[in-house]
């Protein structure tokens, strides 16, 4: 069974740390140049723009798009556990983590599995496998069989951010009428 969340992460964010440059830190790194893979092994740190990955291990493979020609990049990071984060536009912090993330930036897909775990604004979400999509803000998690995916939401932060939505739509009501 999955459960389908919005959370409050701006793509303009995303859109913006995607034109950083990526530098990767760790105590062992490896390439095999003929089938487009790097693996960067034992206490590696990824940062682009506010984006961060840590994990034991991750692997980057590079993949031609046959149409244009251009290379598309999958990061699999694993860990106990591997911790993807980002600041949000607003200035709040959104971390994923799991044994598992699979991140896709051109797709605006991240894939966290095995005691996958989103937090934000102090509200959280576990399943076994979560889908963010950095573009949409839309989530889903799912659990296995024999468990369940568990929502735990701040009274304060919900408050606050349906607060902060009557705002933003009274100001563009007050901009609509003012043109």
């Amino acid at each position: 069974m999955g459960l389908a969340l919005s959370f409050s992460a701006p793509s303009f964010a995303a859109k913006k740390d995607l034109t950083e440059e990526i530098t990767i830190k760790s105590k062992r790194q490896s390439a095999d140049l003929k089938n487009k893979i790097a693996s960067y092994l034992d206490e590696v740190s990824i940062s682009q723009g506010s984006i961060s990955i840590n994990a034991d291990i991750v692997q980057v493979f590079s993949k031609p798009n046959k149409k244009t020609g251009k290379s598309f990049d999958t990061y699999l990071a694993k860990g106990k556990p591997a911790i993807f984060q980002q600041q949000l536009e607003d200035g709040s912090l959104i971390s994923l983590q799991a044994n598992e993330i699979k991140y896709q930036p051109d797709m605006n897909i991240i894939t966290i599995s095995g005691n996958a775990q989103v937090k934000q604004a102090g509200s959280k979400v576990t399943g076994e496998t979560i889908t963010y999509n950095t573009l949409s803000e839309k989530l889903e998690a799912q659990s296995n069989s024999d468990d369940t995916v568990t929502t735990v939401l701040q009274p304060a932060q919900i408050k606050a951010q349906q607060e902060k939505t009557k705002a933003d739509s009274k100001d563009n009501i007050d901009s609509d009428n003012n043109d």
